[in-house]
């Protein structure tokens, strides 16, 4: 514009102006024109409606009805509350409810037998024995020491139940037994108090529970002062007796000379001697021999044997 200007000196100043400020307006229309091509497009309607909903919602909520004297009397009556009949209220499984359960466990209503009780669950009473543990049956001893132990644990205590299996022989659920708050389960307390024995084969030798009986065999507590009362259950195997008169003859001259009785030794593979009645009697790998080699055990004495107090 200036070079015009020096140029050609008539042209009007006023001209000048007026171009410069079409120029200046339409530099501001293409800039606008390329906002409105490029810019994402706000609806300024559809917020001011929303705006407008709103506020109509919250004067509906603030201002009272209005009733017309004479006429929605009748309607404004029909609406009052009026009692409706109780429906039944179905407690919801919450947190709160969860912890509150666990808490108080489930209560022992009987007991039936040794290791043997009936819970209510619901609208029911269901029967469970306990998991892992055997106990003297009614004719044998110790049945009156097991009963009284079953119901001072279980008996008005809360306790949890964790099945382990649907059903036994005699069609009872086998579940473990342990005291709200407590770690030690009943069957372990029971198995090391000497109340009963461990069932290794519902087990399947479960480790606590054999540790349990361990140090009831050593302390010889309650079942194991004369565990051959109970056959097989417990495990302990007799004291080999001889069925032919030259065995008896032979054993008898034996006690005379005061050589040992020829009685099978269970021999481990690590080379350890137990006796009969020996917690690891005929236990793990070894072999049952009438001549042992190997060293004793602590428990039994192995071929020496313990000695009596």
């Amino acid at each position: 514009m200036l070079r015009v200007w020096q140029v050609n000196k008539t042209i009007d100043p006023r001209k000048l102006a007026v171009i410069f400020k079409l120029l200046v307006m339409m530099r501001f229309s293409i800039s606008l024109l390329l906002c409105s091509l490029f810019l994402p497009r706000v609806d300024f309607s559809s917020t001011a409606r929303a705006q407008e909903q709103s506020a109509a919602v919250r004067d509906a909520k603030v201002s009272p009805p209005r009733t017309l004297p004479g006429l929605d009397e009748f309607d404004a009556q029909s609406d009052l509350p009026t009692k409706k009949p109780q429906a039944s209220v179905v407690p919801k499984a919450t947190k709160s409810t969860g912890e509150e359960a666990k808490q108080s466990g489930h209560e022992v209503l009987r007991v039936l037998s040794p290791g043997v009780f009936d819970v209510k669950a619901g609208a029911y009473m269901v029967r469970f024995r306990a998991w892992g543990v055997g106990f003297p049956k009614r004719e044998q001893p110790g049945f009156r020491e097991a009963l009284r132990y079953t119901e001072e644990q279980l008996l008005g205590v809360g306790v949890e139940l964790e099945l382990k299996r649907e059903f036994d022989a005699d069609n009872l659920k086998l579940v473990e037994v342990r005291p709200v708050g407590g770690s030690v389960t009943f069957s372990r307390n029971a198995i090391l108090s000497g109340h009963g024995w461990h069932i290794e084969k519902e087990t399947g030798r479960y480790g606590p529970f054999s540790i349990a009986q361990m140090k009831a065999k050593r302390m010889n507590l309650g079942v194991w002062r004369n565990p051959l009362a109970y056959g097989d259950s417990t495990g302990a195997s007799p004291l080999p007796q001889p069925k032919l008169p030259g065995a008896l003859f032979r054993q008898d001259q034996q006690k005379l000379s005061g050589s040992p009785a020829r009685i099978s030794f269970w021999v481990s593979s690590l080379g350890k001697v137990h006796r009969p009645g020996c917690a690891f009697y005929r236990k793990g790998r070894g072999l049952l021999t009438n001549a042992p080699q190997g060293y004793d055990c602590r428990i039994c004495g192995g071929k020496v044997g313990k000695p009596r107090k």
